[in-house]
This record gives structure tokens, sequence and C-alpha cells, in this order.
């Protein structure tokens, strides 16, 4: 199977109009280029409006796929080689490849990716170096948007593009730029230029006036907004980072549809969780295991290098077990049932089916803060760590009702959750400390053999230390908590 090249890009966009001309930089000078660009989208352009690009670029007589996915302030670009595939008559398939059509599952839903718009750029521009070497990459774009083999619009644009420099560097690009007559752009990818249209706006919360309904269908959107930007990254698998976001996500939304379930019809609401707690369990499978391996890791790494290699058995078979796991969680994101829950998000965030639209979101959250006391009072003098669990999850939902009430209540809510935070993470630790006792018990008995024994058990022991360790931290965060809860809900 062909290797996806994977990079990311951080640029920067500026026009250029009839009096900008690329000046003289530090550097060398490239070669122009030809580049004639296909792009796919579905007919309402949903990658587009999402700040997704794909398609099919053609240069000198070879060609290639490349999808653009928003990484944060950056952008994550995939580029495949394009080997035609074949149908079952052995036809040429059209159109993206599946590599690439399962990326953007979250944003397609199931609908055709079907060429949109071509666009043919000539580039010319440099190699920035300085002392240590190349640093940007500064090209002049003049695009012609087809219509066939028509030109029906025009534009250029100048881009900078990091490739070993830091923003210093890209401001002082800019600035140059900027002085050789380069203007102000509105940041848009080409695409949305060549179709005119504007990207997907980040949702606005409401008024705080608003109904309870109200704001509460904005935190499913915006949650929503973010389980669908981390799915990309999540089937990539390159990085933990957003299988862990999008493992929040559906953590918050599974808590405000919970503490707030007085708000919503109980025949509605009452799949919707069960349907994101299994997501949420499947994600959560692989995560913990992600943590795990980090953790493990970084403790094989202090033992000495005879009972080192013991470790390292470990690691194979819980790596085995996470790769395992991980299958399951890439076809069940494939699924129908997935599409289903998206779906039903996505009607959630523009019209939630309530029975009391009016309630207060304060009382939901004091009633969240309360269930959290009476379940720390419960914990006696020698809590199970079952029960620590369950405060750990209780305290969770009070942050996340608690964030839902912001907007109502104001800056004394913003102390309460970092309080809140401050408790859950203590927990968490706990948590991963008995998680992973377990869990290299399991690892011992498959990797079998004396030395992996040996290293099981000093890592099981450790456990036990971290977990009297994270134990003793509790009552002075719970204690900082509980005075701010009860100054904030009153």
């Amino acid at each position: 199977m062909t290797e996806v090249k994977v990079s990311e890009e951080r640029e920067l966009k500026l026009g250029a109009g009839p009096r900008f001309h690329l000046p003289e930089l530090p550097g060398d000078r490239l070669a122009p280029r030809f580049l004639t660009n296909i792009y796919f989208d579905t007919d309402d352009h949903r990658l587009a409006i999402a700040g997704v690009t794909l398609r099919r670029r053609l240069e000198r007589r070879r060609a290639c796929w490349q999808l653009k996915l928003p990484r944060g302030r950056a952008r994550l670009e995939l580029e495949l080689p394009d080997a035609p595939a074949r149908d079952r008559a052995g036809a040429r398939a059209e159109g993206p490849p599946a590599r690439m059509v399962d990326l953007v599952t979250a944003y397609a839903r199931g609908a055709a990716l079907l060429p949109v718009s071509t666009l043919r750029t000539r580039r010319e521009g440099w190699v920035v170096r300085d002392a240590r070497g190349p640093v940007a990459e500064v090209v002049l774009d003049s695009v012609q948007v087809l219509e066939g083999r028509r030109t029906i619009r025009r534009f250029r644009e100048v881009e900078i593009e990091l490739t070993g420099g830091d923003e210093a560097v890209l401001r002082d690009l800019e600035q140059t730029l900027r002085a050789a007559g380069a203007s102000d752009t509105d940041g848009r990818p080409k695409l949305l230029r060549a179709l005119d249209i504007e990207p997907l706006p980040p949702p606005a919360p409401p008024p705080s006036p608003a109904s309870a309904a109200d704001h509460l269908r904005a935190m499913i959107e915006t949650q929503l907004g973010l389980l669908v930007a981390h799915d990309p990254g999540t089937r990539l698998g390159d990085d933990p980072e957003p299988l862990h976001q999008m493992r929040v996500a559906v953590r918050r939304l599974r808590a405000l549809l919970r503490e707030a379930r007085e708000v919503f019809d109980p025949e509605w609401v009452a799949p919707l969780r069960d349907e994101l707690e299994w997501l949420g369990d499947e994600l959560g499978a692989v995560r913990d295991l992600d943590v795990l391996r980090q953790h493990l890791s970084d403790e094989i790494a202090t033992l000495d290098p005879v009972d080192a290699r013991g470790g390292t058995r470990l690691i194979r078979v819980l790596e085995a077990e996470r790769n395992r796991l991980r299958g399951r969680l890439c076809a069940g994101l494939r699924s129908e049932r997935y599409l289903r829950l998206l779906a039903s998000l996505e009607d959630a965030a523009r019209s939630p089916r309530t029975t009391d639209a009016e309630a207060s979101l304060e009382a939901i959250a004091a009633d969240a803060f309360r269930r959290l006391r009476r379940a720390v009072r419960r914990l006696g003098d020698a809590p199970s760590d079952e029960a620590l669990h369950g405060v750990r999850i209780k305290a969770k939902r009070s942050r996340y009702a608690a964030e839902v009430a912001e907007v109502v209540v104001g800056k004394p809510v913003e102390r309460f959750i970092d309080k809140a935070k401050a408790l859950q993470d203590v927990l968490g630790e706990h948590q991963d400390a008995v998680v992973a006792q377990q869990t290299i018990r399991e690892l011992a008995r498959r990797a079998r053999g004396g030395a992996s024994a040996l290293v099981a058990g000093r890592l099981m022991e450790r456990q036990v230390i971290r977990r009297a360790e994270i134990l003793r931290q509790f009552p002075k965060r719970w204690r900082k908590l509980k005075k701010r809860g009860l100054k904030t809900w009153r």
C-alpha cells in the first residue's frame, strides 16, 4: 500500500494586485511551474465551507491527490500519487482515492465527491534562506478559474510558507512583501475564492438572556464542530491528540445531555446519549492505551538495560492490543451507525426537542455540584477505587454544567471551573494508575516469560506508590473546590 505523505503547513496569504512585483529575496529563485488543480467536493460544498480542500493536481503529465485539513493555526497536507483505481470490470474508477474519501467522511456524510472547480496556476517564487538553511518558501500564484476551456475569473496571491523558520521570519517576510505592494486578503483558500463562497463562521454564543435550550443548543453545536474537526486526525492516527480531543468532545456532549436532561424530551435524548456512550467507549479504549503506553515507556526508560528488555516485550503486547482496538474504532467510524449519530447531533444542534426550554442553567449547575458533594461525603476514610472514579465522573459533569451556566452567572464560574479541573486532573491520574496496574498484569500474562513478569511486578509496585501519592493531593483540591462551589452556587 502506498504511504500517504503527511506534512504540516504554516502559511500566510497576501493579495497581489496589478502593482505588485515579487521582490528579490535572499535564497534561490524557483523555476516557474504550471499547475492544474481539479477540486472535488459535495454539490453543496461542505468540504470547502469547513476549510477542507481535496484536489487532483497535474503538473508535467504527473498527477497526485492532495487533501488539506485545518489543524489549529496550521493546515495538515496529505499527498498520494495518482494511482488510478479500477472497478470490478477493470475500468478506471473516477474520483478521489478511497483513503482520502475516508478521511473526509465526517464532512461529506456519504454524499458523492464530484469535480466542482478547475484552477490553472502559474507559480514563481523563492526558497528563502538564512545562515541555518531554508526558512520559507515565497510564491506568487497567477490563477485562472476555468469553466471548460474558458477562463471565467483571474486573481493573484502571494503566499509565505514556513519550511524551517519561525513566526519572526514570517513577519519579516510579510513586511518585505507589503513594501513591494502586497495587500491584505481575506485568507480564503483558492477554491473558496474561485467559488466565491465564505467559510463557515465559528458558532456565535447566544446572548445571556437567551433560554436554556438556546444556550444548550449552542454548546451542542460547538462540541459537534470539534468532534468533526478531530475526526480526520483520529482516522489518520499519526498523532494521539486528535483522538483525545474527539473523545473530550463526546464526553462533553454526553455530560451536557445528562445534566440538562430536564430541559430535553426524555424519549429523544436517551437514544442520543446511548449512541454517544458507544462512540466514547470506542475512542476511550484506544486513548487509555495511548496514555498507558507513554507512561510505561517513561517508566521502562528508568530501568537497567536487562530489565528494560523485559519491559519492551510488555510494550509490544500493549501495542498489538492497541492496534486491534484502533482497527475496531476505525471500523466504527466507517459505519452507518456513526453517520446516523452525526446526523442526530446535527439535528440536535439545529432544533433539540425540549420539554422545559426556560429551565435555569444556574440551577442545573448547582444540582450537579450538590451531587458531587454527596458523592464525596460517601467516600469515607478508605475510599475504593470505584468510588473515587465515581467522584471523578461527577466532578467532570459538575464542571461541564458550570461551563454551560457561565454565560449567565459570569466570572465567579471561571474560578469554579478552574478548581473543578484541578480536582478532575488528580482523580484522572489516580484512575490512570488503577487502569495501568490492571493492564500491566494482563500484559505480563500475555507476554509470558520470567523477565516480563519481573518487570511487570516492579511496574505494578510503582502504580501502588503512584496512587498513594496522588491521593494525598485529593483533600486539599477538594477543599478548594468545595469552598469555591459554595460561594458560586448559593
